[in-house]
């Protein structure tokens, strides 16, 4: 899997930005004006996700797995939707910012992992460098890579989670309709609200 050349100064730009749009956009109702700079830098194409967390854990969290479009407009989108748009928290209120850290994760594009049997997802992913997407008809769930390190999960508990995210039942990876992509992730967060920005080291 070919991951963009994207360097740590480069993180720290995006999720500095992220905070921005969110900031703007729940100070105003509007999405900010994108700077001409920041639009050149990030012109290729890229799914990712934002993360917001706040001492009570996660807080909101959005992304476009596809790179469907340029990564400065889809950080736009998934930073608003993070902070608005989950349907497990009420809308981020703005004098909520100060306590909350933001994530985003850079992803590669998702491949489909081809097996003769379910049983060799377990050595066909790996928990630590691999987010995992669940397919199943109508059904679909993703969770990023970090998740099951946050967790402790083994690559078989990281299917399973994957598949209830989904909407199915956690023995749906062995469903021979049920259709299993990888991809990875390049991660950078904030220390602390409005702090450092680091990059989280995964796995290769």
């Amino acid at each position: 899997m070919k991951q963009h050349n994207i360097t740590e100064k480069d993180g720290e730009i995006l999720v500095k930005k992220a905070r921005s749009i969110v900031t703007e956009y729940l100070r105003t109702l509007k999405k900010p004006e994108t700077e001409k700079s920041f639009e050149e830098k990030f012109s290729f194409n890229a799914g990712v996700f934002v993360t917001l967390n706040n001492p009570m854990g996660l807080r909101g969290c959005i992304g476009l797995p596809l790179p469907n479009k340029k990564l400065f407009k889809a950080l736009e989108d998934a930073a608003i939707s993070a902070a608005t748009d989950d349907p497990r928290f009420s809308p981020v209120k703005f004098d909520e910012l100060e306590s909350i850290t933001f994530e985003v994760t850079v992803l590669t594009p998702p491949e489909i992992i081809s097996v003769e049997k379910p049983e060799q997802y377990l050595s066909e992913i790996k928990v630590g460098r691999d987010g995992l997407i669940v397919r199943n008809g109508f059904n679909a769930g993703l969770l990023l890579p970090q998740v099951p390190i946050e967790y402790g999960w083994s690559e078989k508990e990281f299917l399973e989670h994957t598949c209830e995210k989904a909407g199915l039942s956690r023995d749906y990876w062995k469903n021979p309709e049920t259709q299993i992509e990888r991809f990875r992730g390049i991660v950078f967060k904030e220390e602390k609200p409005s702090g450092s920005v680091i990059k989280e080291e995964l796995q290769d």
